[in-house]
């Protein structure tokens, strides 16, 4: 057969992260540096590095943000509690939250106002899971992974429903509602699924690569939750070997010896040139067959947050 790439469509940029990194951009435009910005923008060396490079400054609370100053909260979200701690502090705030992590969010207040327990399958220490948590603490129970179904304890006679982080392997999270309904048969399924449809479209893509590819390579961080399921799933559909990496000079030649088929994706957060980077590395070795296989298209947008959209349209840059 030869040497081949086997490269997923869709991959990289989801439109949250699009939004959330163009934010950044922009404010740095308007505002001249420093911006600050609540934790990573988005779960992606390059793009932080990057950004830092342009006059970004990354901070992990708003206490560390100067009184008055300019902050962005990440596309991951925030609690109601860091909401009011800027306030305290007389931060000028901009909300780059992804709409469809925000979507969750008002499912955890509308749930919790109906006196519904809530179980968020999340990672815990995920700023995501923390952020939805936050909306209502005392409703939500976060579930990590089956193993700890037996030791949730809720409380007598409520209502009781699931949701989710939007980043998780589809194929995990149905595996763990399942477990938890045998255990909690009153448990009533969300109106719509919280996976992000960018999630889903890029497992979907490297499932039907996985079969055929004797080594997986998906470009992403380590902190990114969609990046590192690829690599899951990479490896349960059948890919011989699967490794996650930032950039293009971190592939080992090793993983190489053998390797007839390449299949190479990316996750939500990364930009296409560090997979243009991979594309290279590969070519340069004889792998310069590359075919790319379609899953879906992808033609969401998000507009950016209105409080910036305002700030440039009176400063005659919209």
């Amino acid at each position: 057969m030869g040497k081949k790439v086997l490269l997923a469509a869709p991959r990289g940029y989801c439109a949250g992260v699009d939004r959330a990194v163009i934010t950044v951009e922009k404010a740095l435009d308007l505002y001249g540096a420093p911006v600050y910005v609540r934790k990573e923008i988005v779960h992606n060396k390059h793009v932080v590095q990057t950004l830092e490079a342009r006059g970004a400054i990354f901070v992990s609370e708003t206490d560390e943000v100067p009184e008055g100053a300019l902050v962005i909260f990440s596309a991951h979200g925030v609690s109601p509690a860091v909401h009011k701690a800027a306030a305290d502090r007389n931060l000028k705030t901009i909300d780059a939250t992804c709409p469809l992590v925000t979507k969750v969010h008002h499912e955890v207040k509308r749930f919790a106002s109906e006196d519904y327990d809530i179980l968020l399958v999340g990672h815990h220490g995920h700023e995501e899971v923390e952020g939805t948590a936050g909306e209502a603490p005392d409703n939500v129970f976060v579930i990590d992974t089956a193993d700890e179904i037996d030791g949730i304890h809720l409380r007598e006679g409520k209502k009781l429903i699931w949701l989710s982080q939007t980043t998780l392997s589809v194929d995990e999270t149905i595996k763990t509602v399942r477990e938890l309904k045998k255990k909690f048969p009153q448990l009533v399924d969300p109106p719509s699924d919280d996976i992000c449809y960018a999630t889903q479209n890029r497992q979907t893509a490297i499932k039907e690569i996985a079969p055929r590819a004797d080594l997986v390579i998906v470009v992403g961080s380590v902190n990114s939750s969609n990046s590192v399921r690829l690599v899951e799933v990479s490896l349960e559909y059948g890919a011989k070997a699967a490794y996650l990496v930032d950039y293009a000079a971190e592939v080992k030649e090793e993983w190489l010896v053998g390797v007839e088929t390449v299949g190479v994706s990316s996750g939500a957060s990364v930009p296409e040139i560090l997979v243009k980077d991979v594309l290279t590395w590969l070519a340069e070795r004889g792998y310069s067959d590359v075919e790319t296989v379609t899953a879906t298209e992808e033609h969401l947008l998000f507009s950016i947050p209105p409080e910036l959209r305002k700030d440039l349209k009176a400063a005659g840059k919209s």
